[in-house]
């Protein structure tokens, strides 16, 4: 496979979105890993409606993904929203 192509694939596997936030770093850094969380929520719901993940295993792993966000959300220290 040619180069292009891993990138087509790499590119409609992995797809990543503009921020169009309030900029910050950790803004845009939170905005990956929420991206990254969504994705892999995604894929576990897949498998598990597509009968390859048991519904336990499935709520186990995206409680941990959910653990690994939440730690980044504190570790980033972002602010409330105070427009909301």
């Amino acid at each position: 496979m040619n180069n292009h192509s891993q990138i087509d694939k790499h590119n409609f596997l992995y797809p990543h979105y503009r921020y169009n936030g309030e900029f910050t770093p950790n803004n845009l850094v939170f905005n990956a890993n929420f991206q990254e969380f969504s994705q892999r929520v995604g894929y576990i719901c897949n498998l598990q409606t597509a009968g390859k993940l048991s519904v336990y295993d499935s709520y186990k792993q995206i409680e941990a993904l959910w653990e690994q966000l939440k730690l980044s959300f504190q570790t980033l220290n972002i602010e409330q929203d105070t427009n909301s």
